[in-house]
């Protein structure tokens, strides 16, 4: 993604909806429903597989390396192409065309060149690879032959057709154990419409550039199909992006409170607040203990202090109902005070975030958590913190979905591929955050746009969404070497790019 200003880019207009292995099953099924073969689908499917490699390379030695189901049937659509354009090919393929079903056997009989039979040193002086074994069905590890020539394709140029092989479409993963691989691809094209795995870690690092073929699947597929996953940009939520009204004041922009800790950690609270400001909240309020008041005193301007030590004080706070919107956890501590206010917050009705110290402090009994959560609540763990509370598998968007459902709250399970889950089973995946964002209190001004959202009466998912993309787009404006400081201060570039496409 590059630097956004004023007049440079337009963004989505429409969700982009993310298909799981099932779903895109059903949406073949849908189109065979509506009079389309499932042989002109995959003649489709080659066809658009094989012009994209020709636009992108010229003529040069390729092997098409066919599988035993129909990924392996558009491998030989598109060898068929790439032959018939006076390229050089050769199909290698892990089982005879006699083996081969249905349409992947109708494609192998228009196929009149050689097959050959796969062995771990069959790409020989190959120049591009072309992965047609297995599609993002597979759920098991690559092994025997198939395991051999990922490992061998690797120093080559490698084309993927759906997902490189040895991944899962839903989950991105590598299937199998630790040791098992997958193949790596420079260029990956899927069908209709993107998959999970195309964003989720490792699959989007090994799909390298991902690009979707139309292969004639009628749109009402998605109507009838009724996706649940989103890839996260502004398509998704932008009917909903918080515009300041002509007429219109800063109390009616909410105001939140932003929980901090002492004297020694309060940068943390401090970033929060400044980013809850920039993410448009009207008002924002941090509140210390009294113990460290005037070190925020000495950083902030625009940020109010309300310091508070015990219970009554915080309950003083949440008493006034002009403070609509709380973050607590950043910089906070592991301890009863960190407990106490995030009870109390919750139980006054309060929308909140929960990040850090906050999501910790209850790893001995979430269910004292979950069970107060009743209205608008975004937590926001890393890895770290998230199996502190809930059961990790190796499947990031059905773990992110599933802890949503458990806490009542929306999850951002943050991390270079973010998944974003409400309770009701929606979720996005996010891929615009740039690898600067590892970088210590990031997270931070993550949970302060969050609470800036709420504060604006934002539902708590999409501002759940939109926080984290306004995240990684702030740091593509900071650039390389951006340090945490630096992403409240881009976030009115960010705010420019997106306004001017409403």
């Amino acid at each position: 993604m590059t630097a956004i200003a004023p007049g440079t880019r337009r963004y989505p207009v429409a969700p982009d909806p993310l298909l799981s292995v099932q779903e895109m099953y059903a949406a073949d099924a849908h189109a065979i429903q509506h009079g389309i073969s499932g042989t002109t689908l995959m003649e489709a499917a080659g066809a658009g597989v094989a012009q994209a490699i020709m636009d992108r390379w010229s003529p040069r030695r390729a092997v098409v390396l066919c599988g035993p189901g129909n990924n392996g049937g558009d491998g030989y659509v598109v060898a068929r192409y790439l032959a018939e354009a006076g390229w050089p090919v050769r199909l290698v393929s892990l089982v005879t065309p006699d083996q081969l079903r249905g349409d992947a056997a109708v494609m192998a009989q228009r196929w009149s060149g050689a097959v050959e039979v796969a062995t771990a040193d069959c790409l020989g002086d190959a120049e591009l690879v072309i992965d047609a074994l297995f599609g993002a069905g597979l759920t098991r590890a690559l092994d025997g032959v198939a395991a051999e020539l990922a490992r061998a394709a690797r120093p080559l140029p490698t084309v993927a057709i759906d997902v490189p092989s040895g991944i899962s479409g839903d989950s991105g993963r590598i299937e199998g154990d630790a040791e098992a691989v997958a193949f790596r691809a420079d260029l990956t094209l899927t069908f209709h419409l993107r998959k999970p795995g195309h964003l989720l870690m490792p699959g989007r690092r090994l799909a390298g550039e991902v690009r979707v073929i139309d292969i004639g699947i009628p749109d009402t597929a998605v109507e009838t199909i009724g996706p649940r996953t989103w890839v996260n940009d502004p398509g998704l939520w932008r009917n909903l992006l918080p515009v300041p009204d002509v007429e219109g004041h800063k109390f009616g922009r909410g105001h939140a409170l932003v929980v901090g800790g002492g004297m020694m950690s309060s940068g943390a609270a401090r970033m929060s607040a400044i980013s809850a400001l920039r993410a448009g909240a009207g008002l924002v309020s941090a509140v210390p203990p009294r113990s460290a008041a005037m070190v925020y005193a000495n950083h902030l301007t625009a940020v109010m202090l309300k310091p508070a030590d015990t219970p009554q004080d915080w309950a003083r706070l949440l008493d006034d109902p002009r403070h609509n919107a709380v973050l607590i956890g950043p910089g906070n501590g592991i301890g009863q005070r960190t407990r106490d206010f995030a009870i109390a917050a919750l139980e006054a009705d309060r929308a909140a975030v929960l990040d850090a110290d906050a999501i910790t402090v209850f790893a001995d009994d979430p269910k004292a958590l979950f069970r107060r959560i009743t209205g608008p609540c975004i937590m926001t763990p890393h890895s770290g913190e998230f199996a502190r509370l809930f059961k990790v598998t190796n499947d990031k968007l059905h773990d992110a979905r599933e802890a949503a459902r458990r806490s009542g709250a929306v999850i951002i399970s943050k991390g270079p591929d973010s998944v974003i889950a409400a309770p009701d089973g929606r979720a996005a995946i996010n891929g615009n955050a740039p690898p600067d964002l590892a970088t210590a209190g990031s997270g931070d001004v993550l949970a302060g746009i969050a609470v800036g959202l709420l504060a604006q009466q934002v539902p708590a998912f999409e501002a759940a969404c939109m926080a984290v993309w306004l995240h990684g787009a702030a740091a593509t404006v900071a650039g390389p070497g951006m340090i945490a400081e630096d992403l409240a201060p881009s976030l009115p570039a960010v705010w420019r790019g997106l306004r001017q496409d409403l």
